[in-house]
C-alpha cells in the first residue's frame, strides 16, 4: 500500500516563510513517511529571489527525512508561475501516473495527504471524474466526511491522474471559437460567476495563467472534479505577497481546515445539483452592488446571445 501513495510536487518561487509554513504543515500527515516529494522551484529572477530560494533549499534538507524521498527540481531561468506548474505536473503525473499538486502558500490539514489519496484511489476507475480538490468555498463543517461532484476546478490543493492530464491545453483562441454562448453561460457556473473573462483576458495578454485552462480542458471533456464540503487546505498567499498579488484579507481569516474528515464518495458520478445550488448562491451574495447593477442592464438591454458574441468580437479587433 505504501507504493501506492501518489507523490507529491510543490511547486514554489521566492517566499521562504510560506514556503516553510506549507512544509510544516505537509509534515504533520502521517502518510508523508511513505510520499515522495518533489520541490520544484522556479529560476529566480534576481539576487534577492536566489537567496529565498537558497534559504527554501537548505530547509528541505533538514526535513528531508520526514518523506520517503524528496527530489529538489530547479529551473535555471524564470519560466513564470502559469508555464512553471504545467510543466512540473506534466513531468511528473508523466512518470507516476497521479499527483498530488501543492503551491508554496497552500497550507493543508493534517487529514490533506490521507483524504487525497483516498479519493485518487476510489475515483481513478470513475472516468468521468478529472480533478480533486482539496478545498471549497462552501467549507461546512457538519458536513466533514462528505464531498460532491461538480463542473468547475478548484486548484488549492488538488489531484489528477496522467490519462486525464494528457488532455490539457492552453489555447485561448481555440476555446474562444469553439465555446458556443451556451457553454460560456454553463462555463460561468450558469452566469453567476465570470470564469470566462479569464480566457478572454489570456487570450489579450492581460494576464498568464493556467489553472482557467485545466477547467477549460475538464469541462471541454464533460468532466467533473470532485470537492469535499469542508476545506483541508487553506491559502497563507492571499496576503498580497504572491506572484498575482491578491489580496483578501477577510478569506485569508475566516479559513477554517478540516483536521478529522476521512474520505466518504458521492457515488453516483453526476453533478451535485445542491451544491451547486449552494454554490451558485455564494457568487451572487459576493458580487458587488456595482457589479449586480450592471450585469442585470447588460442582461436587461442585450440578450446574452449578442453580449457573447461581442466580447468574443472586441476580443478579435484588439488583437
Amino acid at each position: 500500500h505504501k507504493s501506492l501513495l501518489s507523490p507529491i510536487a510543490l511547486i514554489a518561487f521566492n517566499r521562504f516563510n510560506h514556503f516553510k509554513q506549507t512544509l510544516d504543515a505537509l509534515v504533520k500527515n502521517k502518510e508523508a513517511k511513505d510520499s515522495m516529494l518533489y520541490v520544484c522551484i522556479d529560476g529566480p529572477r534576481n539576487a534577492e529571489d536566489k537567496k529565498n530560494q537558497d534559504q527554501m533549499c537548505d530547509y528541505v534538507e533538514i526535513i528531508q527525512n520526514e518523506f520517503q524521498n524528496v527530489k529538489i527540481i530547479k529551473q535555471n531561468s524564470n519560466l513564470g508561475l502559469a508555464k512553471h506548474i504545467i510543466q512540473s505536473v506534466t513531468n511528473i503525473v508523466n512518470q507516476h501516473g497521479k499527483l498530488i499538486v501543492l503551491e508554496d502558500d497552500h497550507c493543508v490539514s493534517e487529514a490533506f495527504l490521507k483524504f487525497m489519496n483516498d479519493a485518487l484511489t476510489y475515483y481513478e476507475p470513475h472516468k468521468k471524474v478529472w480533478h480533486i480538490a482539496s478545498h471549497t468555498i462552501v467549507n461546512d463543517s457538519k458536513k466533514e466526511n462528505e464531498v460532491f461532484l461538480y463542473r468547475v476546478m478548484n486548484c488549492w490543493g488538488w489531484a489528477t491522474w496522467k490519462d486525464r492530464w494528457s488532455f490539457f491545453e492552453k489555447d485561448p483562441e481555440a476555446l474562444i471559437n469553439e465555446f458556443t454562448n451556451e457553454d460560456i453561460r454553463k462555463f460561468n457556473l450558469d452566469d453567476t460567476e465570470s470564469f470566462w473573462s479569464q480566457v478572454l483576458n489570456n487570450y489579450s495578454g492581460h494576464i498568464n495563467t493556467w489553472a482557467i485552462f485545466w477547467y477549460a480542458t475538464i469541462f471541454k471533456n464533460k468532466g467533473l472534479c470532485m470537492n469535499p464540503f469542508y476545506s483541508y487546505v487553506r491559502n497563507i498567499g492571499l496576503d498580497g505577497s504572491g506572484v498575482h498579488k491578491n489580496i483578501n484579507k477577510k478569506l485569508q481569516d475566516l479559513q477554517v481546515i478540516n483536521n478529522d474528515g476521512k474520505f466518504n464518495p458521492q457515488i453516483d458520478i453526476e453533478e451535485n445539483f445542491l451544491a451547486v445550488n449552494e454554490i451558485k448562491k455564494y457568487y451572487l451574495n459576493n458580487l458587488s452592488s456595482l457589479k449586480k447593477i450592471t450585469r442585470s442592464l447588460i442582461i436587461l438591454f442585450l440578450n446574452r446571445r449578442l453580449l457573447g458574441r461581442l466580447q468574443n468580437l472586441w476580443y478579435r479587433i484588439r488583437n
